[in-house]
């Protein structure tokens, strides 16, 4: 046994030499075959690959397999980078967005408060809505403008459409706002086209009750409500929004300012009307006409004091 297994391993070594310098003289030949550059050996170069390629799909199909899994993984990563910058570039733009919805919403309440028609003879400050301080039992705002601006208590405020609330506490930067729906707002109104004049109750609700009605019968849900300026409380004229009719059918009101978006606000400068004091400062009278014999004696003194001819 020990002879079979020396004996075999001295004809594996020769054989396997023997291959191995088989196969160098193979590939040296292959190398030298594709490196002669000859037109005979060329056309043979051309019949051995139609003749062997072919036949080898089979064994290039791995081959191609792989190198389309490669390209396809390239191809995702660079899909993988292509979709994380367009997320970014998507929440970028998102972010714009928002920000030129702001700027659409602030331009067009801006452009609400210059389309306002108001007393050519009234003049106005725009402030800035900086906080609500809204309660249960409080409703108001925190402007931006003040004394220095020359705002003083009592003003009315609007926003782009309607009456908002009346100037109660100025500071030097900032004023408040009372709301018409806060509970101590009372406001004398004028209904249209009826005439009827009233009062809006504020009672903390977005719907304001409206009271003490001349003729509640000649009042319509959908009539324009306006301040009437009795009691010099508010300039009259002011649109403070339209008649509706709630559950119970009491009389409210729906009003015309956006109370859910209030960011600015125009303070209108109420310098007041001339009051009257006694009953004929209206009339301009005419200066008292002297008796006929005081006339008489004017005209003859200005005879004798005139001078003569001659």
């Amino acid at each position: 046994m020990a002879r079979d297994r020396r004996q075999s391993d001295d004809y594996t070594g020769p054989l396997k030499r023997l291959l191995l310098g088989v196969v160098l003289l193979c590939l040296l030949g292959v190398f030298l075959l594709w490196r002669i550059d000859s037109p005979r050996v060329e056309r043979f170069r051309a019949q051995v690959v139609d003749t062997v390629v072919p036949n080898f799909d089979w064994a290039m199909a791995p081959v191609t397999g792989m190198v389309n899994i490669l390209r396809d993984f390239q191809s995702y990563e660079r899909l993988y980078d292509q979709n994380r910058e367009l997320r970014r570039e998507l929440q970028q733009m998102t972010q714009w967005k928002e920000a030129a919805l702001q700027l659409e919403q602030e331009n067009a309440r801006l452009l609400d408060l210059n389309n306002v028609r108001l007393d050519p003879r009234m003049t106005f400050i725009t402030g800035v809505v900086r906080a609500d301080s809204g309660s249960p039992f409080r409703q108001s705002v925190l402007l931006n403008v003040g004394a220095r601006d020359g705002i003083k208590d009592g003003w009315a405020a609007m926003d782009g459409l309607g009456l908002v609330g009346r100037i109660s506490g100025v500071g030097d930067n900032s004023a408040r706002v009372i709301l018409l729906t806060d509970t101590s707002s009372r406001i004398p109104v004028t209904v249209q086209p009826s005439g009827q004049t009233a009062l809006v109750l504020g009672d903390n609700t977005a719907a304001p009750p409206v009271d003490f009605v001349e003729n509640a019968g000649s009042v319509r849900p959908g009539d324009r409500v306006i301040t009437s300026g009795d009691g010099g409380v508010f300039p009259p004229g002011l649109l403070v929004g339209q008649i509706a009719l709630d559950p119970g059918g009491r009389m409210r009101l729906r009003l015309a300012a956006d109370y859910e978006q209030l960011e600015f606000l125009r303070v209108l400068r109420d310098l007041g009307g001339e009051t009257i004091e006694t009953p004929g400062a209206l009339i301009e009278t005419a200066p008292p006409t002297p008796p006929a014999d005081v006339v008489e004696e004017g005209a003859q003194a200005s005879e004798e004091g005139a001078p003569t001819d001659g």
